[in-house]
């Protein structure tokens, strides 16, 4: 009976060619998953303790009216999804096409570029669920959740991490050499997660900076995230968060999938 299940499953994941996919990055993640520990879980803990204990000592008004560990964890998380997600479509993208040759056996099993694609941002996605989960656990023990709303912030984090994923994606995939993946982090990791409002209002930047902060995706998934954990509304409107972040996604989807499509197929 157990062999005719595994026939069983084996056979559904062929009708969903991303699900094989998917599959694979899972066999090799449940070898390697200690090692991403430290980047995913114990690092964001230490920033929350850090920050929003250490610093929070240090402000005794907080910020709107809450303590600053309250204040600061839904931009923690959502800055948690936005590195895990970028770290795992940058490096591992850049290497299954110049090192390992992975995607070229994928493409040659036979798979589509578009189940490629999907197997690889389904992976993403279930690191940054697994990560923001986690999280929001520490966060919750820590007491530092004002609503249960907060389990919302968990939905965005996903489609965050969609929405930086596909683009870097791309990047990754017509990246010449892995140099240009330090940059990314260096240009755009770094001043979007000192700059897109995780440790303090955005309204607090001049005028100029402020408008590029609104432009980031991180931004729009830091005022929601945000508003779940304090149980507030956000500063700007729901659905027009939504869908920047789903323009994101749909256009990184694409951008990805010409990318990756001029790599594979002569």
């Amino acid at each position: 009976m157990t062999q005719l299940a595994v026939r069983r499953a084996r056979s559904g994941l062929a009708r969903v060619p991303a699900l094989a996919v998917l599959q694979y990055y899972l066999v090799g993640y449940r070898r390697t998953w200690r090692g991403g520990v430290l980047s995913s879980f114990l690092l964001p803990t230490l920033t929350v303790l850090g920050f929003g204990v250490g610093v929070g000592a240090l402000i005794d008004q907080g910020v709107g009216g809450v303590s600053y560990l309250e204040w600061i964890v839904g931009g923690l998380l959502a800055s948690t999804a936005l590195q895990v997600a970028i770290t795992e479509s940058s490096w591992p993208v850049y290497s299954s096409l110049q090192w390992t040759k992975i995607y070229f056996a994928q493409f040659a099993a036979p798979l589509r570029v578009a189940d490629i694609l999907a197997g690889q941002l389904a992976f993403v996605l279930f690191r940054v669920l697994a990560s923001a989960t986690a999280f929001l656990v520490v966060t919750g023990l820590l007491g530092a959740l004002r609503s249960p709303w907060a389990v919302l912030a968990l939905p965005v984090a996903a489609l965050l991490g969609l929405a930086v994923a596909a683009p870097t994606f791309a990047y990754a995939a017509t990246a010449s050499s892995d140099s240009w993946l330090a940059l990314l982090f260096r240009f755009a990791v770094i001043p979007m997660t000192l700059f897109a409002g995780v440790f303090f209002p955005v309204e607090s930047l001049p005028v100029g900076l402020r408008w590029l902060a609104y432009v980031t995706p991180l931004w729009h998934a830091v005022d929601l995230s945000r508003a779940a954990t304090l149980g507030v509304s956000p500063v700007w409107s729901v659905t027009g968060h939504l869908l920047y972040l789903a323009a994101w996604v749909v256009g990184g989807w694409l951008l990805a999938r010409r990318a990756l499509g001029r790599k594979l197929v002569v």
